[in-house]
This record gives C-alpha cells, structure tokens and sequence, in this order.
C-alpha cells in the first residue's frame, strides 16, 4: 500500500512541475481602461554618472533678498553650488552675516539634476527643490529666519524615490 502511495504523489507532483514548466510566463495584456494604456511611452534613460568630470567654482542657483537693516546693506542669501558628486549639492546660507551650509542630495532620474531655488512662504525664507522629469517643481528643504531670535534654520520637507520608468514618488 506504501508503494502505491508513493507512486501515486510522485506522479502528481511529476504533473504539476510538467505543467508549469509549460504555463505562459506572457505579460497580461493591457486594455484601454488600464493604468499602463493610459501612460504614455517614456524616452530611456540612465543613470547619470557618479562623478562630475567639472566641479564649477560659481553658483548654479541663488536666492537673494535685501533684509530690513537699517545699520548695513545686509541680505538673506541661499545658493547652490556643484560638488564632486554629481547628485550631491552644497547649500551655502547667509542672513545679516550669520552663515552656515548644508549638503543637498537629488535623486537621479536619468537626466542631468536641474536645482532650484524659489521664495518661501516667510519673509526670509527659500525652498530648495528640484525640476523633475516634466518639469515639475519638487520641493526638498527649506531654509528660512525664525522670528524668534532670528535664528538661521534649514529643514528638509520631503524626501523621494525614484522609480523604474524614472517617476518620483514623495515620501
């Protein structure tokens, strides 16, 4: 009874690894109605490489606001300067002589990093973001004054991913 039991499993398994060893490894097709009809063909990217071969001693970006002294001619300033690393930005800050820096790191999309710079909702604040792939700005962190002490802040407002086809997604 044992060596018919044994025959009869080892013939059903034999079935199903025979089966699917031949079932359809097709992609689903996609009617109208789905998601992946809907999009439109992307162009093929790459990555962009690890290194610049140039590292530019001037500002790609730079944000630039007189402030309200009345003693100087003092400004908030941001800009954004290239380093080594292609995807990575340093982030040098200014208000009425109090400094600091930031690193700045942009996700690769495929294309060359476009950086921007754009006002913040405050007096003196600016937003560091990104252009993505459709030309949309992606907003990252944030530098501003606080009214309280006038203190120089910089916080990072979102991060993101970068997905197969080359599409940010926030986090």
């Amino acid at each position: 009874m044992f060596r018919r039991l044994s025959v009869g499993v080892f013939s059903l398994v034999s079935t199903f690894v025979l089966l699917g060893c031949h079932s359809s490894t097709r992609a689903p097709e996609t009617t109208a109605d789905s998601p992946a009809a809907a999009r439109p063909a992307l162009p093929m990217f790459k990555r962009n490489p690890e290194l610049r071969e140039h590292v530019s001693k001037e500002p790609v970006a730079e944000y630039k606001v007189k402030t309200s002294s009345k003693l100087n001619d003092m400004y908030f300033i941001v800009q954004l300067y290239e380093t080594k690393e292609t995807m990575k930005y340093r982030a040098k800050v200014e208000f009425e002589g109090l400094g600091g820096d930031d690193t700045v790191k942009l996700p690769d999309m495929g294309t060359p990093p476009k950086p921007v710079l754009q006002k913040g909702p405050e007096e003196y604040s600016c937003i560091i973001g990104l252009l993505d792939n459709n030309k949309r700005f992606r907003d990252l962190k944030k530098v501003y004054v606080t009214d309280k002490g006038k203190q120089l802040k910089i916080t990072t407002l979102k991060h993101y991913i970068v997905t197969e086809d080359y599409r940010l997604v926030g986090q």
